[in-house]
C-alpha cells in the first residue's frame, strides 16, 4: 500500500533556503510548492491544499506574522511551522498565539525540521531532539537566546488566551512573575487588572485581607474592604511563594477556583468574580503535600498548565544578553555611558553558579555600573566572582593554540564509553562532530554572517557553506 506523500508549502524569499529544504526532503515521502512572494500564499494555499505550511517571519511584503493571521483566518486546518533567523522571544510568543504549530529558528538542522513536518501532519517520526532551537534578544522583558527560554516563550503563547490556572516553578530569582505578567499582557485580561501578592513571609491575618478583604465597618452595615481578587476581577492575580499559604487560606482559595465565589472574612456575603490565578513555587509542593502542609485539591486546580523556569545556571547562553540590558538599563538609570563588559569578567561570568539567577545577574550588573572606575566593566567590579578568579580553568591564553590539554582533559573520562559505542569509528565520529561544532559555535557568535562566521574559522565561506551542507544545516 502507497503512503500519500505530505504536500509542503514553504514560503521564503531566499531561494537557496527553499532550494536546501526542497532538496532534503525525499520526493518519494515529500512534495514541496516554493512561494517567495507572501502575497501569493493565500491563493496558493486554495490552490495546493498542504498539508503543511513552513512560513518565513521575514517576507518582503508582509511580515510572516501577519501572514500566520490570515492564514488562521481561511485555512485554519493547516498546521504552520514558522521559521525566522532574527527573531525575539516576543515573536515566538505571538507566533504560538496565532497558533502556529512550531516556531523554528536558523541555524537549524534539516532532519529535525524534516521530523517537525512530519509530526504536524500527525505521522509518526520518532523522538524529536530540541537542541536546536534559538531564539536572539527581545526588546521586551524576558531575553534570551537559549532553547530553555525560547521555550517557556512558546509555551506563553500557547497558553496565554486558555484562560486557565497556571503554576510557575523554579528556583527564587528565575522571573516568575516576569513570565506572569507576559502571560497577562498576552491574553484576553490584557485591558484589566494585573495583581501581584507575596505569600512569603506574610502574616495570616493580613493575607487573608489582602486576598479576600477586611471586615471594615461591618459592624454599622457597610460593606468591608475589597481584597485584590476581587479588586482584578476580570484580570489576572500572581500569587508568588503559594507554599507559604496556611491550610485556611489554601481552602479559601480552592473555592474562588472551584466556584469563582469570595467570602468577606467575618461575614456571610459572597461576591462572584473572575478572575485568573497564576502562582508561582520555588518549593516542591509534592513534598509540601506529602507532609500534609498543602492541599492536594488546591494543588491539582492550579497545575491545569505548569511551566518550569530553567535556573541561570542551565542557560547560561542567555548571560551575555542579559548582562548587555542591564547594562543599558542601570547605565541609564545613573546617567552615564554605558562601558562594555571584559571578555575576562564575561568569561568569568560564565563561570559562575548564580545561586540567585537572574535577579543575582542584575543586582550584581548594577553594583558594577555604579562602582567600576575602569573603561570596561572587569572582573574585579563583581564581589562575588572572587571565588571563580580563585579558581584554576583552562588559561586559553597561556596554551598559545595548543589546545591538546583541554581536549585531553574533557575526552578522557569519556573515552571508556565512546570505545564501547564507537570502537573502530572514534577518529572519523569525533573529528566530525568537532567540526560541526566548531560550525555552529561560529554562526552563532556571528548571528548567522556567514562571511564573519568564515573569517572566525580562518576557512574560506565556500567551505562554511560546504560544512553547512554537509552536516544539514540551514541558516539565513
Amino acid at each position: 500500500m502507497t503512503t500519500r506523500r505530505i504536500t509542503v508549502l514553504l514560503v521564503d524569499d531566499d531561494p537557496e533556503i527553499a532550494q536546501a529544504v526542497a532538496n532534503f526532503l525525499s520526493p518519494e515521502r515529500f512534495r514541496v510548492e516554493v512561494v517567495g512572494d507572501g502575497a501569493l500564499v493565500l491563493s496558493t494555499v486554495r490552490h495546493v491544499q498542504p498539508d503543511v505550511i513552513l512560513l518565513d517571519v521575514h517576507l518582503p511584503s508582509i511580515s510572516g506574522l501577519d501572514l500566520l493571521k490570515e492564514i488562521k483566518a481561511t485555512a485554519a486546518s493547516i498546521p504552520v511551522i514558522i521559521v525566522s533567523g532574527h527573531v525575539s522571544t516576543d515573536n515566538a510568543i505571538e507566533a504560538m498565539k496565532q497558533g502556529a504549530f512550531e516556531y523554528v529558528t536558523k541555524p537549524f538542522r534539516l532532519a529535525t525540521l524534516e521530523q517537525t513536518i512530519i509530526r504536524a501532519c500527525g505521522r509518526a517520526a520518532g523522538p524529536f531532539p530540541r537542541d536546536d532551537e534559538d531564539v536572539v534578544p527581545a526588546d521586551g522583558q524576558i531575553i534570551g537566546k537559549s532553547p530553555e527560554i525560547v521555550a517557556v516563550a512558546k509555551m506563553i503563547g500557547q497558553v496565554a488566551d486558555a484562560d486557565a490556572p497556571v503554576l510557575l516553578m523554579g528556583e527564587s530569582g528565575t522571573g516568575k512573575e516576569l513570565v506572569a505578567r507576559a502571560i497577562h499582557r498576552n491574553s484576553r485580561r490584557a485591558g484589566a487588572t494585573f495583581c501581584s501578592v507575596s505569600c512569603a513571609a506574610s502574616n495570616e491575618d493580613f493575607l487573608e485581607a489582602e486576598l479576600f478583604g477586611g471586615i471594615g465597618g461591618s459592624e454599622r452595615g457597610r460593606p468591608g474592604r475589597a481584597g485584590k481578587l476581587e479588586e482584578a476581577t476580570g484580570g489576572t492575580v500572581f500569587l508568588d511563594e503559594i507554599a507559604d499559604l496556611s491550610l485556611l487560606v489554601q481552602s479559601r482559595l480552592f473555592r474562588v477556583l472551584d466556584d469563582n465565589l469570595i467570602e468577606h472574612p467575618g461575614t456571610h456575603e459572597t461576591i462572584h468574580t473572575n478572575v485568573r490565578i497564576i502562582a508561582a513555587t520555588s518549593q516542591s509542593l509534592v513534598d509540601l503535600m506529602k507532609e500534609g502542609r498543602f492541599r492536594v485539591d488546591l494543588f491539582y486546580k492550579l497545575k491545569v498548565v505548569s511551566l518550569f523556569l530553567p535556573p541561570l545556571r542551565e542557560r547560561k547562553a542567555d548571560i551575555r544578553l542579559l548582562s548587555d540590558y542591564f547594562i543599558r538599563k542601570y547605565s541609564r538609570l545613573a546617567h552615564r555611558p554605558p562601558k562594555p563588559l571584559a571578555a575576562r569578567a564575561y568569561d568569568q561570568l560564565l563561570r559562575y553558579h548564580w545561586p540567585g539567577n537572574v535577579r543575582e545577574l542584575e543586582n550584581a550588573i548594577h553594583t558594577a555600573v555604579v562602582l567600576a572606575r575602569e573603561a570596561e566593566l572587569i572582573p574585579e567590579d563583581f564581589p562575588m566572582l572572587a571565588d571563580v578568579r580563585q579558581a584554576v580553568p583552562p588559561d586559553l591564553d597561556k596554551m598559545h593554540g595548543d589546545y591538546c590539554d583541554l581536549f585531553r582533559r574533557t575526552l578522557r573520562p569519556a573515552f571508556e564509553q565512546m570505545v564501547g559505542n564507537s570502537e573502530g569509528r572514534i577518529y572519523t565520529e569525533l573529528t566530525a562532530a568537532l567540526d560541526e561544532a566548531l560550525v555552529e559555535a561560529a554562526l552563532e557568535a556571528t548571528q548567522n554572517n556567514q562571511v564573519r562566521a568564515a573569517q572566525l574559522l580562518g576557512i574560506s565561506r565556500n567551505t562554511l557553506r560546504e560544512r553547512m551542507r554537509r552536516f544539514s544545516m540551514v541558516a539565513s
